[in-house]
């Protein structure tokens, strides 16, 4: 059984025996990995021209981040929509603007390429020069309000919904709602079963969805898994919201406050 919606965040967690340290994060890469081999039987058409998916041939960093930060029952799981080009396309971590993923988050690992690469936007791993101002501004607010990465990650974890960019010929970033109803129905049910077996394994007691599209799919697989688990919104940090460019930082920790996970971060 999960931990009870209104228990308090920061209650001590109680049921059953919970995995610790190296078992759980090894759990939770396995069930990863059979999500990948679920990806593969999929295929995509037009508009979608190129697909990359980090938890292939971004997998030592990936792998790095999960080891060394999700080896413990998560309180909150802060849920992303799919990878940006210059993210998690490039380091495997979700949000992963290259500066925070080396200098804050610390993680290594070598990054190899997709098996169709766009010409316009290669992966150069962990060396690419080009910053993602989503990710930048998602993990500088944590890197601001914590004294470091494990007090973040104490209780804390960020996991995508979806694993796969998707580009259009021109090499134009597409979310998972500018597919095809078919093809987007059979990718999203085979990511809900992913972020269910996520909060499964990490006793989540609440999902922030980062932008509209990732709580309204938390809230939805959610409830189709029968998971009893909190579910609300953030702002997404995205450049190409107007009001994320009037002062992210100060909405996203007003929205915090409210959702009394400050305390987890600084406590």
């Amino acid at each position: 059984m999960m931990e009870q919606p209104d228990a308090p965040l920061g209650a001590t967690p109680v049921g059953p025996t919970f995995v610790q340290g190296d078992v759980l994060a090894t759990r939770f890469l396995q069930a990863e990995l059979e999500q990948n081999v679920r990806l593969r039987e999929l295929s995509f058409l037009d508009p979608i021209c190129y697909v990359y998916n980090p938890l292939e041939y971004a997998w030592e960093p990936h792998e790095d981040y999960v080891r060394r930060y999700c080896r413990s029952p998560k309180e909150v799981l802060f849920l992303g929509m799919n990878p940006g080009p210059f993210g998690m396309a490039q380091t495997g971590v979700p949000f992963g603007e290259v500066r925070h993923v080396r200098e804050w988050l610390q993680i290594r690992g070598q990054v190899s390429k997709p098996a169709q690469e766009h010409p316009k936007r290669p992966v150069l791993g962990l060396e690419c020069p080009q910053t993602e101002v989503s990710g930048a501004r998602f993990w500088g607010l944590f890197r601001s309000l914590c004294p470091g990465p494990e007090a973040f990650f104490r209780r804390c974890f960020v996991h995508n919904h979806c694993p796969l960019l998707f580009m259009s010929q021109s090499g134009k970033n597409l979310t998972p709602a500018d597919l095809p109803a078919a093809q987007r129905e059979r990718l999203l049910q085979v990511c809900d079963d992913g972020l269910a077996q996520a909060v499964r394994l990490l006793s989540v007691a609440m999902v922030i969805g980062v932008g509209r599209f990732a709580e309204q799919r938390a809230r939805k697989a959610l409830a189709s898994a029968g998971l009893q688990v909190r579910v609300e919104g953030l702002m997404h940090p995205s450049p190409r919201n107007p009001q994320a460019n009037r002062g992210w930082e100060a909405i996203a920790k007003a929205r915090l406050e409210e959702l009394h996970v400050l305390p987890l971060l600084t406590g």
